[in-house]
């Protein structure tokens, strides 16, 4: 009997847990339906739900009109690149308006569906600055979450109308208010692929938008396949094309919703016109880098806008003449017979408006995105050659060559005009600070040093000294990514804002650290920790004294960057070019003047032994600590210096301009004897002795600079092979100052170059 309750009890107590596990069960399963209904609902409406309609407008509410409600936070991962959109553009708006601040002010959001991109521009934009803003769509149930947002915001400066995109009317335009011109702000997010007419809706959106300060915004999917000229390829941006596997795959996919991704769209948008920004980005919120959806982020401008500008700024400034980059005049060619009778097609059945009039449709491509931005004529357009493939990203993060001891020679005058190799532009914005020449060159074959003097000139723009500070002073800012696109974005070219953005991260931790410079101070680190000796390269760079400081130097750290291991590594090539940027002619040049370990020991033991870390030498004191201070830094990045260039609403850095070229391609676009000074640093050690190309070189700088005029350059040899190409040319060549071997005195703070040579034109 004990044995039988005891076994009707194990069956209850089992019945009963079996209970429990189901209730539970069905409880986690309702909580789990519960959390994922949105999502659940958006399968079955995106990809399973029937639609059985034909034309565009039922489709649409059928489609959209059991997720409506969900439909904000189911597209937050598959629409990327809104935020991004709204807060370039508010940048931009906030640019362009400085100068019509009195203007009407009318945004048109296309496609705007449930309001959520109006609700999110009043974080970057308020919407309180717009004295209209209309809402066009013409999905009815999408429509009415819209008006239920915008009644709880209160906002009665916006209209929600359901129209059809293509013919699109403002109920202001019927009180006596001519639409051409009458609108500043359009945008389109993720509606152009939607709709089926683009080719009207962009020349709809031409003839409304304002010529001289509106804006057209865009997001969207897209694919594209290889660009067919050079030119087209600058416009749409780094990493536009598309696989051909990925351009198949998503153009039928999308096609399933009616969503055409096919390159015609975002091609005429390029074409219609003229663009600002463009960014490429790859969705891959579902499989990370397996499934990647193709977006762009895209700002552009009527072509008709004022660009006479950025045309002096690239014709006579620059010195160049190439590629699509003027406009072209129209000319009429009077009395030539036609040939080719006319197609007869019949007479029209709706009657043509101007008819007789005779009128003249611009055909030819649009102008380089240099051409259209709002601000800044610093970076002068360049083609992709094969040659910018071997720079994958900027060589030095800083630069070496101690400008105060340029000074001293260089004898400049707000009337120079200067000829200076980009490097990371340290030492161009300490001569513009210094002296305020009228025109500063500013030359690099490596595009990334030219996006890092750019980002450097217009962050002085754009931000606060502390934000600039942290920037290029302690190498590290957390908002970068949120400074760039709210705030430094506007001043600059649509390259550097594009290599920025796929670089947000370089200020995360160390910016020094980054570029193939970042490598050697990487290296020294890792010594220094292996060896222990860490927290003496803080000490030293924290002494008071130069006897301290020289103390810690020979007992603590010599003994370890002049061990036989690292000197050894100093002399690979590898490592010379990919970590120090010196290419192998100079690195023989090095060997030549005897030897690796000899070549560091002339560099830092004098000065080590005459300059403060502390105070006077912030070249060594980043290279050991990977940031600068507030008391050693280069002098754009002092409080007084930066003060002013941003003085008299920063004229002085109008005297910039940005050259992606090689030297020679550069000086033979400028005008003969209209240069003063020409900096050429150690370029010329990087030519093979006896090299044409130097010659050709020297011969170009002899060209177009003027009789008086100086050239300055420094050397890894105490008598570099060309300066006979110089006094060849006419050039009276001088030697500054020659390092000499196991010398007490260094010949400036950096040391690290065996001479210094001066060139005056007779």
């Amino acid at each position: 009997m004990a044995t039988l309750s005891l076994s009707v009890f194990s069956v209850e107590r089992s019945s009963l847990t079996t209970s429990l596990f189901v209730v539970l069960g069905g409880f986690l399963l309702l909580i789990c339906l519960g959390c994922f209904t949105p999502q659940l609902r958006f399968i079955w409406h995106c990809f399973l739900a029937p639609l059985g309609a034909n034309d565009q407008k039922t489709r649409l509410d059928k489609f959209y009109h059991g997720q409506a409600e969900v439909y904000d936070a189911t597209r937050n991962g598959l629409l990327r690149g809104r935020n991004t959109m709204l807060s370039l553009s508010a940048a931009h708006l906030q640019e362009l308006r400085r100068s019509c601040s009195k203007k009407r002010f009318v945004w048109v959001d296309i496609g705007g569906g449930t309001g959520y991109n109006i609700e999110l521009m009043d974080k970057h934009f308020p919407i309180s600055n717009f004295d209209a803003i209309y809402l066009i769509d013409l999905c009815e149930p999408l429509l009415h979450v819209a008006r239920g947002r915008f009644a709880k915001k209160g906002w009665t400066n916006v209209t929600v109308l359901c129209q059809d995109a293509c013919d699109f009317y403002l109920p202001e335009w019927s009180e006596n208010i001519n639409p051409e011109g009458s609108v500043g702000f359009v945008t389109l997010s993720y509606s152009l692929s939607m709709i089926p007419n683009f080719y009207t809706l962009l020349d709809r959106i031409d003839r409304v938008l304002d010529p001289t300060f509106g804006l057209l915004s865009v997001v969207d999917f897209y694919t594209a396949g290889k660009q067919p000229s050079l030119h087209q390829k600058a416009i749409g941006g780094v990493s536009k094309e598309c696989g051909w596997l990925s351009r198949w795959f998503w153009q039928i996919w999308f096609d399933f919703d009616h969503i055409s991704l096919s390159p015609a769209r975002r091609s005429y948008l390029e074409y219609r016109f003229g663009t600002i920004k463009t960014y490429n980005g790859r969705n891959h919120f579902i499989i990370p880098f397996i499934v990647r959806i193709p977006y762009y982020v895209w700002l552009g401008r009527p072509r008709g806008c004022d660009v006479s500008r950025f045309c002096h700024a690239f014709e006579v400034d620059g010195g160049n003449i190439i590629g699509n980059c003027s406009p072209q005049a129209f000319t009429t060619i009077p009395n030539v017979d036609a040939t080719v009778p006319p197609l007869l097609i019949g007479e029209p059945i709706l009657p043509i408006q101007n008819a007789g009039k005779q009128m003249v449709i611009d055909v030819t491509p649009p102008l380089s995105s240099f051409h259209y931005q709002v601000k800044n004529p610093w970076r002068l357009p360049y083609y992709d050659s094969p040659v910018h493939k071997d720079f994958r990203t900027f060589i030095y993060s800083f630069t070496w060559e101690d400008p105060i001891e340029d000074m001293k020679h260089l004898r400049l005058t707000p009337e120079d005009s200067m000829f200076v190799i980009t490097s990371a532009g340290d030492n161009a914005l300490h001569y513009a600070i210094s002296a305020g020449p009228k025109r500063i060159h500013c030359v690099d074959m490596n595009p990334c040093q030219g996006h890092l003097l750019e980002l450097k000139l217009a962050a002085i723009q754009a931000l606060d000294y502390d934000d600039f500070f942290a920037l290029f002073g302690k190498g590290c800012h957390p908002q970068f990514r949120q400074l760039l696109d709210s705030k430094i974005s506007p001043n600059l070219s649509s390259v550097a804002y594009q290599f920025w953005r796929i670089n947000d991260d370089a200020f995360s931790s160390s910016f020094y650290l980054n570029g193939y410079s970042g490598w050697a101070l990487r290296l020294a680190q890792f010594i220094f920790r292996l060896a222990r000796v860490d927290k003496y390269v803080v000490q030293m760079c924290e002494c008071d004294s130069i006897e301290e400081q020289r103390m810690i130097w020979k007992e603590r750290l010599r003994p370890v960057l002049l061990n036989p291991v690292v000197v050894q590594l100093l002399k690979s090539p590898v490592f010379c070019w990919n970590a120090l940027g010196v290419p192998m002619n100079q690195r023989q040049m090095l060997l030549h003047e005897g030897g690796m370990y000899q070549y560091v020991k002339d560099t830092l033991e004098p000065a080590v032994s005459h300059y403060l870390l502390k105070n006077d030498n912030y070249f060594y004191l980043l290279a050991l600590l990977g940031h600068y201070t507030s008391i050693s830094c280069p002098a754009y990045l002092t409080r007084s210096a930066f003060e002013t260039l941003k003085a008299n609403d920063m004229k002085i850095m109008d005297a910039f301009r940005l050259h992606t070229d090689s030297i020679v391609n550069v000086l033979r676009g400028i005008t003969s004897c209209s240069l003063t000074r020409a900096l050429v640093m150690d370029h010329l050690d990087w030519f093979t002795p006896g090299s044409k190309a130097a010659d050709d070189e020297i011969a170009e700088l002899y060209r177009v600079i003027n009789r008086g005029g100086l050239v300055l350059w420094r050397s890894a040899s105490k008598v570099p092979w060309y300066n006979e190409i110089f006094k060849r040319h006419g050039f009276l060549v001088s030697p500054v100052s020659i390092r000499e071997r196991d010398a007490e005195y260094p010949i400036d703070r950096v040391n690290m170059y065996a001479s210094f040579w001066r060139a005056m034109k007779r």
